[in-house]
């Protein structure tokens, strides 16, 4: 019984071992009748050992059985075969993982290596490579990272069952075509399986390569999502970005200093809409490239306002919509166009900024009248109640008294201290002066109290003398 996997570069036929390994075998046989492993990633390739797939996400860390696909993930794996014993002896086995405790999902690996025995043992044999043994070269032969993972994409195409003897589990829906590349195929950030690379190419070629397809496969995302108006458009190179600023560094202070390297378009420090704090970073236009060059070679890690700044080139396109390639770029609104976008924040700003502060001056008046208001009324109940005829209980008398005193004592509080920092620093000082008078009322206490007592014990004293005499 045999099946053949179509990779991208090259054919495999594997043997199956009917007999020793009945339930693994036909769990990949149902997967490989469902193309289950269509497209999927030889993710972990270590050379003279192993070559593992089988997983659809290509982490290594998914894929279940035939059972799991047809009952639900309680049956996502088996319990694989352990008799009779198989060892990895030879290059070109094919075995199940081994997920823990004798679980097998869908993933399977081949050896590379000659004696693999001892770190393979738990792992099932189930099958052995019979035609396509210059794949498995090249498979050894394959250049990967750090992590195992090649650099170029190793995927199986498509399975072929070239014999079925195993009948099909209840519930099973064979697909009448093969699927098409899922999304995470397309846009993957690896070399792609059927990009033509050299042979003589080295590992840093190799890693430059992956890292520009994967920073255009973050901009196709950011593009997606909304991000970036165009994957294909680039930031402007006259804008530098200046972080780690000082809070108190303003924008003129900013323009004066990098006005040396040449005409600056516009320069703001970037600032928090509702409070006005700066966010301590900003930006910086000149007028051409060679003078925002210049700026950032020279003013990285300098000192302003005793901070180390940092300056990098701007990444920011939000604003900017690409026409297409020699086509130029266009702002978003149709009146900014032609002018710098720096310059409409500068307006928006301001304008937000004089709204915040004709609304604050309202609040102001408002309450300035208010508190005229309950003042005037407040004296008003203070004439009316000085008219009043004295024939009213002295005690309550004095009570109003102290209330109007104390009206007049917040009144002056509030005339006199302007600003928190001040009522704060006068109630302070009014508590401590509360608690001095506290402690000399225990003290004059503690004093009655010692003279009551001291003459409690003379007269006990002079009243023992009197009955000793008698």
């Amino acid at each position: 019984m045999s099946v053949v996997l179509e990779t991208t570069i090259g054919d495999l036929t594997i043997d199956l071992f009917i007999k020793e390994r009945p339930h693994s075998c036909k769990n990949f046989l149902k997967l490989c009748k469902l193309k289950y492993y269509n497209f999927c990633l030889f993710h972990h390739v270590q050379s003279n050992f192993v070559a593992q797939t089988g997983d659809p996400t290509g982490t290594g860390s998914g894929g279940q059985s035939v059972y799991g696909i047809v009952s639900g993930k309680d049956a996502r794996y088996y319990e694989g075969e352990k008799k009779p014993k198989i060892k990895h002896d030879r290059p070109g086995l094919v075995s199940m993982v081994n997920c823990g405790d004798n679980l097998i999902g869908s993933q399977f690996f081949i050896t590379l290596g000659e004696d693999t025995t001892c770190s393979l043992d738990e792992h099932i044999v189930f099958g052995e490579i019979a035609e396509g043994h210059d794949v498995l070269l090249k498979l050894n032969e394959t250049i990967c990272d750090a992590t195992h993972r090649p650099y170029q994409d190793i995927r199986i195409t498509h399975t072929v069952i070239l014999e079925d003897p195993y009948s099909d589990p209840d519930g099973l829906i064979v697909p009448c075509q093969s699927p098409e590349p899922p999304l995470e195929v397309l846009q993957s950030d690896r070399i792609g399986a059927d990009e033509d690379i050299t042979e003589d190419i080295d590992i840093e070629e190799l890693e430059e390569k992956r890292q520009e397809k994967e920073a255009q496969a973050r901009a196709t995302i950011l593009e997606i999502v909304g991000d970036l108006p165009s994957a294909d458009i680039a930031p402007p190179e006259n804008v530098l970005f200046v972080c780690k600023l000082n809070p108190v560094t303003s924008d003129d202070d900013l323009q004066i200093i990098f006005s040396r390297f040449g005409k600056i378009v516009s320069c703001e420090v970037i600032r928090d809409k509702k409070s006005g704090n700066s966010l301590q970073y900003a930006f910086v236009e000149f007028d051409n490239q060679k003078s925002c060059e210049d700026a950032y070679l020279k003013m990285d890690n300098v000192l302003i306002d005793d901070r180390r700044i940092h300056v990098d080139f701007s990444q920011s396109v939000s604003k900017i919509k690409w026409l297409g390639k020699g086509r130029g770029v266009k702002y978003t609104d149709k009146d900014d166009e032609g002018k710098n976008i720096s310059d409409k924040y500068s307006k928006y700003r301001n304008k937000k900024r004089d709204s915040y502060d004709s609304r604050n001056n309202y609040i102001k008046n408002k309450i300035s009248t208010h508190d005229s208001k309950r003042y005037r009324k407040d004296d008003k109940n203070y004439r009316y109640r000085e008219s009043e005829k004295e024939e009213r209980v002295p005690y309550t008398k004095y009570r109003r008294n102290e209330k109007d005193d104390n009206r007049r004592r917040e009144d002056k509080t509030r005339t006199n201290f302007r600003n928190e920092g001040e009522r704060k620093t006068d109630r302070n000082e009014r508590d401590g002066k509360n608690e001095k008078d506290d402690k000399n009322r225990r003290s004059n206490r503690d004093d009655r109290d010692k003279r009551s007592n001291r003459g409690d014990r003379t007269q006990r004293s002079d009243r023992h003398n009197r009955d000793s005499r008698r």
